[in-house]
C-alpha cells in the first residue's frame, strides 16, 4: 500500500534533489550547455559575503515568526477547543487567511501600506502613513506580521486538536482541587501540549526556510537586502542572474539546514514523543 506514495516521493523528491546536487557542481545559464566546474560554484557561494547576511535574515525571520505565531496559536487553539457553537464558526472564520494566495496577500498589504494612496492616507491617520516598505526594520516587521497573520490559523487548528485530546478527567481533578483557569492552563494544558508544540514548531521552522513568494512580491528583498532571505537569494541568482550552479548550491544548503533543524526538534521530543504518538494511534 505504501508503494505508490514511495514512488511519488522518489519521483518528485529524491530524484530532483539528486539533480540539484549534481547541478551545483556545474556552470549553466538555464538555456545553453551544462559544463562541469567542480567546486567552483560552492567556492563562489561560500566565499560570498551576501550568504551570511541571507542566512542571518532567514534565521531572524524564522525565530521572530516562531516567537509571534506560537503563543498566539496556542491561545487561539485553546480558546477554539471549546464546544460552543460560536467557537466552531470562529474556527472556520480564522482559517480564511490560510486559503488566500501569498502573492495576493502581499499585493493587498502593499496597497494598504502605501504611504500616499494606502489605508493611512485614506483615513488621514498619520501613524499608518509611514514608509513601511522603504525602511529596513519597518519592512522586516511588516514581513513578520503578514507571515504570522497568514499561518497562525493553521497552527491554531493543530493546537485545537491537541487540546481536545487531553483527558477531561484531568480538568475535573484540577477543578476539584480549586485550580483556576490560569493555573489549569499552565499546569495541565501547556505540559500536555509539549509534543504538539514540537510538531507545530517543526512545521513552522522548516516552512520558514521556503518563504519566497510573499517576500518577493512585497519587498523583493529590499529595502537594500533587509528582507533578502535565502530562498529569495537562490531565485535571484538562478533566474535573474542566470547562475544555476550557485543557485543549486544554495538550494542544497536550504535542504541541509531544514533537515538539521527538523532532526534537532525531533531530538528535543525524545523517545517519549514517539511513544505518545503510538499510544494516540
Amino acid at each position: 500500500m505504501a508503494v505508490p506514495a514511495l514512488l511519488c516521493f522518489v519521483a518528485f523528491g529524491v530524484i530532483p534533489l539528486i539533480g540539484v546536487l549534481a547541478l551545483s557542481f556545474t556552470s549553466w545559464d538555464g538555456l545553453g550547455e551544462i559544463h562541469l566546474t567542480g567546486f567552483d560554484s560552492w567556492r563562489a557561494i561560500l566565499g560570498d559575503p551576501g550568504l551570511p547576511h541571507a542566512l542571518w535574515v532567514t534565521f531572524l525571520v524564522m525565530a521572530l515568526s516562531w516567537a509571534v505565531q506560537t503563543p498566539a496559536s496556542i491561545l487561539l487553539g485553546v480558546f477554539l477547543a471549546g464546544h460552543q457553537r460560536y467557537r466552531a464558526f470562529l474556527s472556520v472564520f480564522y482559517f480564511v487567511p490560510l486559503l488566500l494566495s501569498s502573492a495576493a496577500i502581499a499585493i493587498t498589504y502593499k496597497a494598504l501600506l502605501d504611504p500616499n494612496f494606502g489605508l493611512g492616507a485614506g483615513l488621514k491617520f498619520s501613524l499608518l502613513t509611514q514608509d513601511w516598505l522603504g525602511r529596513p526594520w519597518l519592512a522586516f516587521g511588516v514581513v513578520i506580521f503578514i507571515v504570522s497573520w497568514q499561518f497562525i490559523p493553521f497552527h491554531s487548528l493543530i493546537y485545537q486538536g491537541g487540546v481536545r485530546q487531553i483527558p477531561r478527567s484531568m480538568y475535573e481533578a484540577a477543578e476539584l482541587d480549586g485550580a483556576g483557569r490560569v493555573r489549569t492552563f499552565f499546569s495541565i494544558t501547556l505540559p500536555q501540549l509539549k509534543y504538539t508544540i514540537i510538531t507545530s514548531s517543526t512545521l513552522m521552522v522548516v516552512g520558514s526556510l521556503t518563504f519566497f513568494d510573499l517576500i518577493f512580491v512585497l519587498t523583493a528583498g529590499g529595502p537594500g537586502d533587509a528582507t533578502r532571505v535565502l530562498a529569495l537569494d537562490m531565485y535571484k541568482r538562478g533566474f535573474q542572474a542566470n547562475l544555476m550552479g550557485p543557485a543549486s548550491a544554495i538550494a542544497v544548503i536550504l535542504v541541509l539546514v531544514g533537515l538539521a533543524l527538523a532532526l534537532l526538534l525531533r531530538r528535543l521530543g525524545g523517545r517519549d514523543a514517539a511513544h505518545s504518538q503510538m499510544e494516540g494511534a
